[in-house]
């Protein structure tokens, strides 16, 4: 048997008036989900316990089956594993975001706004050589900035205390002051930033392209060294993770799973979708590996961008490009299968943010096919009444 996980992050969403009264999912085309749904069970599960903020850390370590109420220890430290920042027990990591703030003339630092979380989807040769300009500046013995992935990097702090630190896409469209960090030092890095990116010859191009420049550092997601427990040891099964997202990768470190790197995962819409399928079906019939975990980043990124259309076109590409293939390969090559279709969290059209709503599942098994079944949708995966309150039993129920 052969276990796959396909997660659309942020997929799930509310009904938008603008599609009749349907969310994204269910106004997408997604005839291999609906057909695997047929034939699956739905229901809807809870991956975000009550009082923790919904984001795809605690989302993602609740699917993988870790309970974030145990292991969490905040969202940096994760994407820091990935990256191969080496951190002592006392250290603390911060996400380090590249994003846009306005940039009307005359104004205090605390008076732009957050326009864009993502400095306008950095490609990673630009993100390097102002990451690069970034480090030049502020590297010191207590600071250190280390190149992540597109906009998203990582600043470790030395031996420092953790502070709660706005995440810019949870206040887009907002004057950014209410949200600065209060520690002095990470709110001059910030505004000594803006002074060195605005101008950049990266961002004088951008700027006449016509694309949202990348002008500020903004700190969030501060934590401490992650300990998690090992996967296999855990499960039983051999896993493999396929995704262009640091935190991802960092999770599957931590917990001793495979990463699988992909040439061209970008995360967006032009992600290299076919080199992840090739990546999981290779990792599941040539590497010895049981089990697949194929996250796909561009749902959420559409949902933060507040774009209907490119929303629904990100789930047309996981039902399309990810979910179809991987399952016919698998069914060629005569391997019994289950296959986990999820979100992690919703991140609404409406609220362009994380929220911490049950998210809809459906888990098909060959060797067990149901029949009757609704489309896949939130709607339908809600009048199943199936309802799980902990959304780390899902792993249990994809391997039991």
């Amino acid at each position: 048997m052969k276990y796959v996980l396909i997660l659309g992050d942020g997929m799930a969403d509310y009904p938008i008036e603008e599609l009749g009264g349907r969310t994204p999912l269910e106004a997408a085309s997604t005839p291999f989900l609906d057909m695997l749904a047929e034939k699956s069970e739905q229901g809807l599960a809870k991956t975000v316990p009550d009082g923790m903020k919904p984001g795809s850390d605690t989302a993602n370590l609740s699917v993988m089956g870790y309970d974030p109420e145990k292991y969490y220890s905040g969202r940096s430290p994760l994407e820091a594993l990935s990256i191969g920042v080496p951190m002592e027990d006392d250290d603390i990591a911060l996400r380090c975001n590249i994003v846009m703030l306005s940039e009307e003339e005359n104004i205090p630092y605390e008076a732009r706004v957050i326009v864009d979380h993502s400095g306008g989807e950095l490609t990673q040769e630009e993100a390097a050589e102002l990451v690069n300009i970034l480090k030049r500046e502020f590297d010191s013995e207590e600071f250190q900035l280390w190149l992540g992935t597109s906009y998203r990097h990582c600043m470790i702090w030395k031996h420092g205390t953790v502070e709660e630190l706005a995440a810019p896409h949870d206040h887009l469209d907002e004057i950014c002051g209410p949200y600065l960090p209060k520690d002095p030092k990470f709110r001059s890095m910030m505004e000594r930033s803006f002074e060195i990116l605005k101008d950049h010859p990266i961002n004088v191009r951008r700027r006449a392209e016509g694309k949202n420049t990348a002008n500020s550092m903004w700190f969030w997601g501060a934590g401490t060294k992650p300990m998690l427990s090992d996967f296999y040891e855990k499960t039983g099964k051999r896993g493999a993770m396929i995704s262009a997202v640091d935190l991802l990768k960092g999770l599957a470190v931590g917990c001793g799973m495979k990463v699988c790197d992909v040439e061209g995962a970008t995360g967006l819409l032009d992600s290299n979708f076919e080199g992840k399928v090739d990546a999981a079906v290779n990792a599941l019939l040539e590497e010895g590996c049981d089990f697949a975990y194929i996250h796909l980043e561009a749902p959420d990124e559409m949902g933060h961008a507040g774009s209907i259309g490119k929303k629904i076109r990100a789930i047309e590409i996981l039902d399309q490009r990810v979910a179809r293939p991987v399952y016919e390969r698998l069914k060629a090559a005569g391997e019994d299968m289950k296959i986990l279709v999820l979100p992690d969290h919703p991140t609404p059209i409406a609220v362009r943010t994380h929220t911490g709503d049950p998210v809809p599942f459906l888990l098909y098994d060959s060797t067990d096919e149901k029949t009757g079944g609704l489309p896949y949708s939130e709607k339908n995966a809600g009048e199943t009444g199936l309802y799980l309150n902990h959304g780390y039993e899902l792993i249990d129920r994809l391997f039991g």
